[in-house]
């Protein structure tokens, strides 16, 4: 009887055998493909998480100013006539009032005389602009001290029509200039870019004809509003500057601008027309819709990320299944700092208003927020203004004249007592004698001098001032308008006392300082011997521990509970000042504790930086194990590849011996 196999030689099924094997040992490929899978879907899992708490972050940061908590209405009668808006954060306060609007603020034009085009040659030289008041009755230009002289300059480049316009309007100097062809001619026409009495104009101009006052060259656009016609006062005005005219409650008011900030405190208001003898009224109110929407929000976007861990970690018992992260430590760690935050009295308020369930806010079995609109009602109604420290960052000083400026993450709640022991002085500089009023060009007109550090050169107007008020005008208008000065940030104030004029610096600090370095007309302004006083900053304590001056900032001493935090001390007396209350509220509170789960080295990034370890040492391990699977794979092959021949051999040895048989067989018959 033969030998039956399948194969090469005996048909035995290698491929077969080989592949139902190598199944068998690649059952342990599955676990780990298996292990890889549920890392994978952690890992979405964690990004899933991870954009909600970005998501819920966006929304507590948006709430820890307090803004959306301390929001007041203000709504005129009659919308025509002026809208306005109130920020109970700058002090306004629910109120009533009559408002009669005279006229409006307007801008001053001036134009030129006619060019034949916009390619005519109008000349060279500089344009000085400056700002001031003119009074007609006393024909008297008064110059604005707030707004500084700018200069510009027209050479071969820029000296037709069309190139002044260009070099005004690049300049960017509070002037936009236009050309009007009127059909016959182009005018150019100069209009300030502000509203007020203040914001008129006057042009002088050092042409490089050397006549400056006549109607030819550059000089035809010289405009000193006391000048006769022809004589410096060559551009025609168009539209006198006005102030804007208002009675507020019988209160007659004058401003410069048509928004009138203010008036009222902590109001906006945005004049559009005149309602002479038919006053309106302006109702301010709190904004009791807009907190209620605001804690709605807050509410909202907690139960938002409330239910996305409950998602991810919760045990689901209708659905019989387990969410991706239940039992995870980082999500219940998660879950457990956000309730836990939410569930402790904010301190340093100050108002007693000090946690949700005050404001009708509380906890439900399942973890969410719930909101009373009954409690919250009665909350607004009795402590409308605690309600904002309760979300936000809040300093709260108790003296009218210390501000909250900021605080870090490093200052903790609580009440800090303050006391100054010297108040921020500016850097001044006081003339020796009384200025002369004669200006005279290239003989007493420059003044070198050093503002904070910073050096300037400046050229005054030539001419007898009227008075040193004038001339002090004229001195600040120059200085605050130098380049150098105005790169700098810096800036200062011209005043006279009995004629002897003060130079003091904007700034507050021992950075402060004003001193004269030289010019032709040093002595002639100041005197042999003027005297400069250094700035100082301020000094004193904070919650008992020497602060840091720096101007009128006081900064918490490092290390002390109330580090981080800086107030300004706005003058006021030596000694005791109060206190100062800070408070970190809920949405403050929570947007730093995401802010900590979402850094590089937070629990998220730990967790998810541990699973892609975890990845990576399976995917080494599949790759091992692969590699051992093909030597396995290749013994098998071999083995039964063998296997195959030897009984191909044996067959063939079967076949043989029955041949030999059945030959011996026959012969045998």
């Amino acid at each position: 009887m033969g030998i039956s196999a399948p194969g090469v030689g005996s048909n035995l099924d290698v491929n077969g055998i080989v592949s139902q094997l190598m199944a068998v040992e690649r059952q342990p490929l599955a676990l780990l493909a298996k292990r890889e899978s549920d890392y994978q879907a952690k890992l979405s899992a964690y990004g899933t998480l991870k954009s909600a708490l970005a998501s819920f972050q966006t929304v507590m940061e948006g709430m820890a100013d307090g803004s959306k908590f301390q929001a007041l209405t203000a709504n005129p009668a009659d919308t025509s006539v002026l809208t306005a808006t109130a920020n109970a954060s700058a002090k306004a306060v629910p109120g009533s009032y009559s408002i009669e609007v005279e006229q409006l603020a307007q801008q001053q034009k001036i134009r030129s005389e006619g060019f034949a085009n916009t390619a005519s040659m109008v000349g060279s030289g500089t344009l000085t602009i400056q700002y001031g008041n003119y009074d007609s009755g006393t024909n008297s230009f008064t110059l604005n001290g707030a707004k500084p002289a700018q200069t510009v300059t027209i050479d071969p480049s820029n000296n037709t029509l069309a190139g002044v316009r260009d070099a005004i309007n690049t300049a960017n100097i509070g002037v936009s200039a236009t050309i009007i062809n009127d059909g016959s001619s182009n005018r150019l026409v100069l209009t300030s870019k502000d509203t007020g009495a203040a914001s008129s104009i006057k042009i002088t101009v050092a042409d490089d004809d050397g006549a400056n006052l006549d109607a030819a060259g550059l000089s035809r656009l010289a405009f000193d509003p006391v000048a006769a016609a022809g004589t410096g006062k060559n551009l025609t005005e168009v539209q006198a500057a006005q102030d804007a005219k208002l009675e507020i409650d019988g209160i007659t008011i004058s401003k410069g601008s048509n928004t009138i900030t203010d008036a009222i405190e902590g109001v906006t208001l945005n004049l559009l027309k005149s309602n002479l003898n038919t006053p309106t009224t302006l109702a301010v109110a709190r904004d009791g819709t807009g907190v209620k929407a605001a804690v709605e929000a807050f509410v909202k976007s907690y139960n938002s990320i409330n239910q996305t861990l409950a998602d991810l970690s919760s045990y689901n018992a209708a659905a019989k299944r387990g969410g991706i992260l239940q039992g995870d430590s980082a999500a219940l760690s998660i879950q457990t700092h956000i309730r836990a935050t939410l569930s402790a009295a904010v301190g340093g308020t100050g108002s007693g208003i000090d946690s949700l369930s005050q404001i009708g806010v509380a906890f439900q079995k399942d973890g969410s927020l719930a909101l009373d609109p009954t409690k919250l009602q009665k909350a607004l109604d009795n402590g409308f203004d605690g309600i904002a420290g309760l979300f936000a960052v809040r300093g709260s000083p108790t003296d009218s004249l210390v501000s909250y400026s900021s605080a870090t993450g490093k200052t903790a709640a609580g009440d800090y007592a303050v006391a100054v022991t010297q108040l921020a002085a500016r850097g001044s500089l006081v003339g020796s004698q009384a200025a002369g009023l004669g200006i005279i060009a290239g003989v007493n007109d420059q003044l070198n001098i050093n503002v904070d550090g910073v050096a300037v050169s400046v050229t005054l107007a030539a001419g007898t001032y009227a008075s040193a008020d004038a001339l002090a005008a004229e001195v600040q208008s120059k200085l605050n308008g130098a380049a150098e000065l105005m790169g700098a940030g810096s800036s200062a104030v011209v005043s006279q006392a009995a004629g002897v004029l003060s130079i003091t610096s904007a700034r507050y600090g021992s950075a402060s300082s004003v001193t004269i370095t030289g010019g032709n007309g040093a002595a002639g302004l100041m005197g042999a011997s003027p005297a400069s006083t250094a700035g100082v900053d301020v000094a004193g304590t904070i919650n008992g521990v020497a602060a840091t001056g720096a101007g009128q900032t006081l900064a918490a001493a490092s290390g002390d509970a109330s580090e981080g935090l800086r107030i300004a001390i706005n003058g006021g007396a030596l000694g005791a000042r109060g206190t100062v209350s800070f408070s970190r509220g809920y949405a403050d509170q929570l947007n730093t504790l995401v802010e900590d789960l979402l850094t590089s080295d937070g629990i998220i990034a730990s967790r998810t930086d541990g699973i892609n370890a975890s990845i990576k040492d399976i995917d080494r391990r599949q790759d091992d194990f692969n590699r051992r699977l093909e030597g396995i794979e290749a013994r098998y092959r071999a083995q039964f590849t063998a296997l195959d021949t030897m009984l191909s051999s044996l067959n063939q040895t079967s076949q043989f011996f029955e041949q030999q048989l059945a030959s011996l067989q026959k012969n045998n018959s």
